[in-house]
């Protein structure tokens, strides 16, 4: 009997023993241990950007629209992005059809302007071959009195002083049509330098019109690769778009030896961010492909970022290869070095949870774990420094367990 107790106490510890093991073996498998880490920490942010090229050739549209009461100009046609083009080769088109109907305006004001200066070179001969005319009458009218005075001096005084009155009327009529000839003449001559202004005013109106249209076909400064310009909103620039008097770029020539990428940082990280600080860029598209660089500009005002409260900053990254991959537009990921730690204590930022305003990880200790409070310092995109805490012989889980909650935190010695 006595035997046969042992044996049942024996086989009910072997049991306990075996799933004891067993779900021991359950939970290793769920939870996954990592070793703390020392060595060499790199504070990082890592942003998406775009390249393009440091320098670049405007190509624009007309200068001058707005003085013919044109403020903006849809683009007809565009040749498709990145064409390799030669200086002179036709690269788009603009719709003239409003400026079409302002030349239309113009030239009707220049037929009217015309109409004009005939009628006023018509009305100044009339006038002033009437007051000739007129001149050269009184001229006989008074030479027919000097001829009838001289022959009145055998007459009376009465009669010979009437012929002297006569004469002198004559005199005078002749004196006062001179000088009014002199005074239509001036201003005959000022109503025609009037029309001609007008007449010249008005064909400089049309003739700036008709060479506008001329400039509405667009070609290629310079030899290059035709890139889309981008409007105010980031939209590229291709048919249908517009173009305006404030903005009127409509393509850019890149120079490609010189290359950039823009990227936008988040405000809560803009303040590791500095000029001159290297960056290692990749290429979606290439993504074997890898290049270093450095910031050149930050920006010192945010800016909000589409459909989010949150505020980003501007910075441009300078590429130091050159290489024929790198084209404009194409989408970079870039990894700023903000700061390199030696010798630093580190584990994945998923290990790190918060109770109460105390930071913890669960610490491997024999075969289960522990929560243990630590002091954590600087971040990178995947790790956190430990201060406080751990060393590196210790390992952490990467997660949380279930059922953890009410379990106690071992904290810090002060």
């Amino acid at each position: 009997m006595r035997n046969k107790i042992i044996f049942v106490i024996v086989a009910t510890l072997l049991c306990f023993l075996g799933y004891y093991y067993f779900f021991s073996a359950i939970i290793a498998q769920k939870e996954i241990f990592v070793n703390v880490k020392k060595g060499k920490f790199i504070v990082s942010v890592t942003s998406t950007g775009e390249l393009f090229a440091k320098n670049s050739l405007d190509i624009r549209g007309p200068q001058g629209i707005n003085t013919v009461g044109v403020w903006n100009i849809k683009i007809a046609s565009m040749i498709p992005e990145g064409t390799v083009v030669k200086k002179g080769e036709p690269i788009g088109s603009l719709d003239g059809s409003e400026i079409v109907g302002k030349l239309k305006e113009r030239q009707t004001e220049l037929d009217k302007a015309m109409s004009q200066f005939s009628q006023a070179q018509l009305d100044t001969a009339l006038d002033l071959r009437k007051l000739r005319d007129e001149l050269v009458n009184l001229k006989f009218a008074q030479e027919e009195k000097k001829i009838i005075l001289q022959q009145s001096k055998y007459e009376p005084p009465a009669t010979i002083r009437q012929a002297e009155i006569e004469l002198e009327k004559a005199q005078r009529n002749f004196k006062q049509i001179s000088q009014n000839y002199e005074v239509q003449k001036d201003k005959a001559s000022a109503k025609m330098q009037e029309a001609a202004a007008n007449l010249s005013t008005v064909k400089s109106k049309v003739d700036f019109i008709q060479d506008l249209l001329q400039k509405f076909q667009i070609s290629a400064p310079e030899d290059g690769m035709m890139i889309y310009a981008r409007d105010w909103n980031g939209q590229k620039k291709r048919e249908g778009s517009q173009i305006s008097t404030w903005d009127p770029v409509v393509a850019t020539l890149p120079d490609m030896s010189l290359m950039v990428s823009k990227t936008y940082v988040s405000e809560v990280d803009i303040q590791k961010i500095k000029k001159e600080q290297k960056v290692q860029v990749g290429l979606d598209a290439f993504p074997d492909k890898k290049f270093t660089g450095k910031i050149i500009s930050v920006a010192n005002v945010g800016e909000q970022k589409p459909n989010s409260d949150s505020k980003v900053f501007e910075v441009n990254i300078q590429i130091d290869q050159k290489d024929t991959t790198l084209l404009p537009a194409m989408t970079t990921a870039n990894m700023i070095t903000s700061e390199v730690i030696e010798n630093a204590i580190y584990v994945p930022l998923e290990s790190i949870h918060n109770e109460k305003s105390i930071v913890y990880v669960f610490k491997k200790e024999g075969t289960s774990y522990i929560k243990q409070q630590v002091k954590v310092g600087k971040t990178n995109d995947n790790d956190i420094i430990i201060i406080e805490g751990l060393t590196e012989k210790d390992q952490v889980l990467v997660s949380k367990p279930a059922n953890t909650d009410k379990m106690a935190i071992k904290k810090l010695k002060k």
